[in-house]
């Protein structure tokens, strides 16, 4: 039984750090401004929207951000004022929460993907898996504008 409790352990750390290695080789660009616009995003997507530090919007955000989103206001204290009804400042981890797929840079724009899970309406009880898109651009070194699949609430 011990064996057996030992193996689960080792298995999900390696599960684990496997998964924060695999984020950090999503970094990797050989053009080193599109590895910083990618590591620009990922450290905002971990520190003010996993992480909730709010007050780190300026680092990260232009105040002209524009926002796609139907049910964000655009401008980066428009973000703020959404987000602090809810965000609440977490420990930053070191790697993103959500389960990330993939970073894509090209030009100015960083794309995010997740694994998104949702209640099938089909079949009671199942689940299915989609995907979910961010897209992010970038303008003299922060955020200017943001697009997702969200729709209207």
């Amino acid at each position: 039984m011990k064996k057996a409790g030992l193996l689960f352990i080792f298995a999900f750390l390696l599960t684990f750090y496997t998964f924060g290695q695999d984020q950090k080789a999503m970094l990797y660009s050989k053009d080193p401004q599109l590895a910083k616009n990618k590591k620009l995003v990922y450290d905002f997507w971990r520190e003010v929207l996993e992480g909730g530090h709010l007050e780190l919007a300026a680092k990260y955000l232009l105040p002209t951000y524009i926002q796609h989103n139907p049910n964000v206001p655009t401008g980066r204290q428009g973000f703020i004022d959404f987000f602090s009804k809810f965000a609440k400042p977490l420990a930053i981890k070191a790697t993103v929460k959500a389960p990330l797929i993939s970073i894509v840079a090209e030009g100015n724009l960083v794309v995010l993907s997740f694994k998104d899970e949702h209640p099938d309406p089909k079949v009671k009880g199942e689940k299915y898996i989609t995907t979910w898109f961010d897209m992010l651009r970038i303008e003299n070194g922060k955020i200017a504008e943001h697009w997702d699949s969200a729709l209207k609430n």
